[in-house]
């Protein structure tokens, strides 16, 4: 079995619908979209798929809500979150370090419980990307100016991927930097919260500022896909 936990960069719900967020796509490619990853697919393994990650979710809700929901041993898991936590500190420093201290703390639980940990399954563990591509803006359309500017955001996202790399290395996970591939990805390609899941430009990978679009949840998907092939 492959189970996807996390929040909203695992599923469908940004990205078009059924089928097409980044845990979809890494199970079964939709080959009508992305030809090229045709028979490129865990259920060209053999493999069933469980998407347990949900909208708005925080590193508390996986591990008190969804990680129970678990109940055979996978072979493989992918895991996003940390994001929404950071989100709730948004302008706090000393928040952010705090939640950033939550998120790695309930990943320590979380990969010590899984069915997959210490066996031959593979576990990935996603870093948060960046809507601003490094200039700290989040675009015009952002929470139509409800969330102040937060000079501390930048080093918040490093410091959580920092933090969530170290979670991966402690338990012999994989690491998708996720975070690197979508540099270049946002701001500086377009406007990442306008609200279409397949905007015209192929290089703009956002909608609604924060989740990701039909060509995000693709790169996603490859990304997770090259870090299971990389070898242990």
């Amino acid at each position: 079995m492959y189970v996807a936990l996390g929040d909203s960069m695992s599923i469908d719900d940004y990205a078009g619908g059924a089928g097409r967020g980044a845990a979809s796509l890494l199970h079964r490619n939709r080959d009508a979209d992305f030809p090229a990853w045709a028979a490129r697919d865990l259920a060209s393994t053999g493999l069933t798929g469980l998407v347990l990650a949900r909208d708005g979710a925080r590193a508390a809700d996986v591990l008190e809500r969804r990680l129970p929901l678990i109940t055979e041993p996978p072979a493989v898991v992918t895991i996003t979150m940390g994001g929404n936590d950071l989100l709730t500190a948004w302008g706090d420093d000393a928040a952010a370090r705090a939640a950033i201290g939550r998120v790695i703390a309930a990943g320590e639980v979380i990969l010590a419980r899984l069915p997959a940990a210490g066996g031959t399954g593979r576990i990935v563990i996603s870093t948060v990307y960046d809507p601003s591509d490094g200039t700290g803006r989040l675009g015009p359309g952002f929470g139509s100016g409800l969330l102040p500017p937060w000079p501390g955001g930048l080093a918040a996202v490093r410091e959580l991927n920092a933090a969530l790399a170290g979670l991966a290395a402690r338990h012999g996970a994989a690491v998708a930097d996720v975070h690197g591939r979508f540099l270049g990805h946002g701001v500086t390609a377009g406007d990442p919260s306008q609200l279409a899941p397949m905007p015209a430009s192929r290089d703009l990978w956002y909608c609604g500022t924060i989740e990701p679009n039909a060509w995000g949840a693709d790169q996603i998907r490859q990304t997770w896909w090259d870090a299971l092939h990389t070898p242990r």
